[in-house]
This record gives structure tokens, sequence and C-alpha cells, in this order.
């Protein structure tokens, strides 16, 4: 496997289209929580570290936040520049976790959704603390799919498992209590469950780097079983899919 394949800047510019297309969005009530568990206001500034296609951002620039994009994959970058076009109060920025360009105490709140678990710790750290403010947070979220006792999702998450290419399924994995060297983390988890069609399950599940994709030869046969999965559970041709969103965040200076 070529190191190109593993990088995280690079691994899902072939499934931007999908990812943009079927990816839930993050629920409304993150915003109402952090009011309360931070003092959030529309006059803090946001850093949304790996923004992507601009889904963890639109959150806070709706509730009229400014707002510094950072994003290193190109097509995921212009992906989010092209779906926030329309908020003058969203500044796409080509950089990462490790130089995202901004200045030095020049933000109030690092966010940071999907993309957080692919981050360099050491360096990511240095960088977070250099931009973050005094008394600044850093709020880390992320959509998971549910673990429950429901059948669908017993099936459908064996189904991912035996597909997954596991060496592509491999993140970094940032242990959170060493990244905020001991700090309280706050955590909360927020139901997200999502109605899908069938389109809406296969183009979610191929949005994941590490599912095959077209050129592979198991992928046929993968969307065969995901269909029949689909035909066995749906009802007027929909289903329930639960995702649910987790929050941790932390005062980090």
């Amino acid at each position: 496997m070529e190191m190109k394949e593993f990088n995280p800047k690079s691994r899902f510019s072939n499934r931007v289209e999908n990812y943009i297309k079927y990816r839930p969005n993050y629920p409304k009530e993150i915003i109402k929580f952090l009011n309360s568990a931070i003092g959030l206001t529309k006059e803090h500034i946001i850093a949304d570290i790996g923004s992507g296609t601009g889904i963890s951002s639109k959150l806070f620039l709706d509730n009229g936040n400014q707002v510094y994009g950072i994003e290193p994959n190109v097509q995921m970058r212009e992906a989010g520049e092209k779906y926030l076009t329309g908020y003058g109060n969203f500044h796409s920025i080509d950089g990462d976790s490790e130089d995202t360009k901004l200045e030095s105490e020049s933000v109030d709140i690092i966010i940071s959704g999907q993309a957080f678990h692919w981050f360099e710790p050491e360096p990511t750290k240095k960088e977070f603390l250099k931009i973050l403010k005094p008394q600044g947070f850093v709020v880390i979220f992320s959509n998971r799919r549910k673990s429950s006792d429901d059948k669908f999702m017993n099936e459908y998450m064996d189904l991912v498992e035996r597909y997954s290419e596991e060496e592509l399924s491999n993140s970094l994995k940032v242990d959170l209590p060493s990244f905020f060297d001991g700090k309280t983390i706050y955590k909360e988890i927020f139901p997200n469950p999502q109605v899908f069609n069938l389109e809406r399950l296969i183009g979610d599940l191929v949005s994941y780097s590490y599912i095959p994709n077209e050129e592979n030869t198991r992928f046929n046969h993968m969307i065969s079983e995901f269909e029949l999965l689909f035909e066995k559970y749906s009802n007027n041709e929909k289903l329930i899919f639960d995702y649910e969103t987790v929050l941790n965040c932390c005062k980090m200076k």
C-alpha cells in the first residue's frame, strides 16, 4: 500500500460527492448545549479544523459566528466553499491541524468534526495552543453508528466489518485525555437518527474511505448484499438509521 492511500489529506478525494449528498448533518442541539456549557455566543470566533465539506461549520455560521474553515484536501475544501457560498462569515483556508495559517491567540473556540481522529497529536496540540485565546475551548464532535439491539443495525455493522478494507480503516485515534493533558473533558451524546431510502443507505456507506469503491472487484457483490438487507428491514422503502452525535469539549488554555 502506498502512503498516499493512507494519507488523510487525500484519501477522501474520490468520496466527496457521496460525502456531501449522504452524510448526516449535526443536530442543532449542539449550539444550545454549548451556550449553556461554555457560554458560546455569536461573538466568539471559531476555527473549524478539518472543515471538509462544511457540515460542521454551518452549525456555527447559522449561530452568527465568524468561522475559519481549515481544510487541506482541495476537493473537500472547494466543496465546502460551494456549500457555504451564501455565508459572508465563512473564511476558507488551505491549512491543516499542524499549520492552520491563523495568527497566535486569534480564535475563541476550536471545533473539529469527523476529521479529528486523523490528526497527529503533538504538532496539533502545539498549533491549537498557539491559535487559541486565553480561556479558549476545543470542541470535538462526530456522528457514529449507534450500537444497539436493533436487528437491522447489527446486521448492517456485520456487513460493514466484513467489507471494510482493514488496512485503510486504521486511523490515528487521538487519545483525548493525553491530548488535553489530563484537563477536565465534558462529554455529551445527542440522538441523531436519519431516515434512509436505499439510495441514501448506499451513498452513506460508500462515502467512508475504508469501504471498497467501484473499481474494487468486491463492490457489486457488496452492494447486492446491502440491497437485500434494506429490502428485509425497510418499510415503505424507508428505514430509520440510528446515528448519534458524540461531543467532547475541554478548556485547553
